[in-house]
C-alpha cells in the first residue's frame, strides 16, 4: 500500500498542477464581429460612352392593311400579328390615297409596304395593290 501511495501522490499532484495552468473553461457565446474599414473607393473609369445610331431618313414597314382612309393607314406587321402601327399620311400620300379610295380603296387584309419618314413617322409612300371592291 505504501507503494501505491508513493505512485499516486505525485500523479495527483501533476494532474492538479496541469489543471491549474490550463485555460479556464468558457461558455459558447457570440463571436465579436470585426468590421473592415474602407479606406478609399476607386473612381470608375469611363472607357467609351454609348452613342445612339442615327436613324435613316426613310424606313419601311411591311404588313397587312387593317384600316385606311385619306388621313391615316393602320397596318398589322407581317411576321407579328400583335404589332399594329398607324401612320399619318403626308400631303403627297394623302392625295394618292384619295385616288385609290375613289377606285375602291384598300380592304382589310391587303398586303402593303409603307415607306415612312423615321423622324416624323409620317407615311411618304404606300406600295401595294388594293383588292377589288364588292
Amino acid at each position: 500500500m505504501r507503494l501505491l501511495r508513493l505512485i499516486s501522490l505525485p500523479g495527483t499532484a501533476a494532474l492538479l498542477l496541469a489543471a491549474g495552468f490550463s485555460a479556464p473553461v468558457r461558455a459558447q457565446g457570440p463571436i465579436p464581429v470585426v468590421v473592415p474599414v474602407v479606406v478609399d473607393t476607386a473612381v470608375p473609369i469611363i472607357v467609351n460612352t454609348v452613342k445612339p445610331k442615327p436613324k435613316p431618313g426613310i424606313a419601311k414597314f411591311e404588313g397587312f392593311v387593317m384600316n385606311a382612309n385619306t388621313a391615316q393607314i393602320s397596318v398589322r406587321a407581317k411576321g407579328n400579328d400583335l404589332a399594329i402601327r398607324t401612320f399619318p399620311l403626308s400631303p403627297v400620300a394623302a392625295g394618292k390615297m384619295q385616288k385609290i379610295i375613289d377606285k375602291g380603296g384598300y380592304q382589310y387584309g391587303d398586303k402593303v409596304t409603307v415607306l415612312y419618314d423615321a423622324a416624323t413617322e409620317k407615311a411618304v409612300k404606300i406600295k401595294g395593290k388594293p383588292s377589288k371592291s364588292l
